[in-house]
């Protein structure tokens, strides 16, 4: 990489893995202040003040809003400017760089290609041999040394799929071993940031699915497949049950190539057991929109509501009784 891709990616910067996308409150609850102000704000730090300006031992720099992996501990180098400084990121599609004239000066910005957090800038004045200095505030940065970044790497996977309305699915989904967390939300449309009413009213496109935070250690991609295609019905297209639409739809959005590839032979394996063709949507993750507040952990926060009763315990009840060997914990 040199400064003439930079110059080229400025004008068409290459497609990141996924998209993620948070309302303004939620960066707020998330980061300290600093952080939003430098990320979300567009701001920088005073030269020589940043957490990781000295910062020697090995690991890896990571996005402090979405954890992309960004630079390389191997790339960083003393720059003398007072901020980190690398010569390169550890994918060119981690990166998004956008012409800045502010300042009265041309320069380069850069930004995290999945979450869009301001990162710093880059300049041609680096060593060889990209020749490249991205220039990065710390509080842009979270780091992982090395022994902390195979543990992650070995730990947290993500998979996104939908097949109804989100309460239900999120709620069996978080009972599997291996399953960190669940957010429940919308993808697969044509508008940033829906509302639920937006969803729900069928005219945004959007599904909606969850996201699944799990160990693959403890379950892979494909069990979590099979169990998610199992509790809900993979063959009515774009309605479960008394819901009905688009935004119902039975989908998995997948991450990478390896996912894709999965649950395909995840379905093909499965369709001998139902009586009608599987319609589920299979597509490359988009952009993945949280829900509101209000929709996270619906059914844990009070179980007696009526739709947690009337749809969402009897089939939890299924679950415990068929799946127990998949279960965090043994039903009482």
């Amino acid at each position: 990489m040199n400064w003439n891709d930079v110059l080229n990616y400025s004008q068409n910067n290459p497609a990141p893995d996924q998209k993620i996308q948070k309302t303004d409150a939620e960066w707020k609850a998330q980061l300290t202040p600093e952080q939003y102000r430098v990320t979300r704000q567009h701001g920088t730090e005073r030269a020589f003040t940043g957490e990781y300006c000295e910062a020697h031992s090995a690991g890896i720099y990571a996005c402090v809003c979405c954890g992309t992996e960004l630079f390389d501990s191997t790339v960083k180098f003393e720059s003398g400017t007072g901020w980190p400084s690398f010569t390169e990121p550890v994918k060119d599609n981690v990166i998004q760089y956008k012409l800045d004239s502010s300042w009265g000066m041309q320069r380069v910005e850069v930004l995290c290609n999945v979450c869009e957090a301001h990162l710093g800038h880059v300049f041609p004045d680096g060593p060889k041999p990209s020749g490249l200095r991205f220039c990065i505030n710390s509080a842009s940065l979270k780091k992982i040394d090395n022994g902390e970044k195979e543990s992650v790497d070995n730990a947290l996977e993500t998979a996104t799929m939908g097949g109804g309305c989100f309460w239900c699915i999120e709620a069996i989904l978080d009972e599997f071993k291996g399953v960190k967390s669940v957010t429940s939300g919308y993808a697969g449309g044509e508008k940033d940031n829906p509302t639920y009413q937006q969803v729900c009213g069928g005219h945004t496109g959007h599904a909606e699915v969850v996201q699944v935070e799990f160990d693959p250690t403890q379950i892979s991609y494909s069990d979590l497949v099979k169990l998610f295609l199992i509790m809900h019905n993979p063959t009515t297209l774009n309605r479960q049950g008394a819901d009905v639409g688009t935004q119902y739809r039975s989908v998995i959005f997948y991450h990478s190539d390896a996912q894709q590839e999965q649950a395909e032979a995840v379905i093909k394996e499965l369709q001998p057991y139902f009586d009608k063709p599987i319609v589920t949507e299979l597509s490359p993750l988009p952009a993945f929109f949280p829900a509101e507040a209000h929709h996270q952990d619906y059914y844990k926060s009070d179980p007696s509501k009526a739709y947690c009763q009337s749809v969402i315990s009897p089939k939890l009840a299924k679950l415990r009784e068929n799946f127990k060997d998949y279960l965090k914990k043994q039903p009482a």
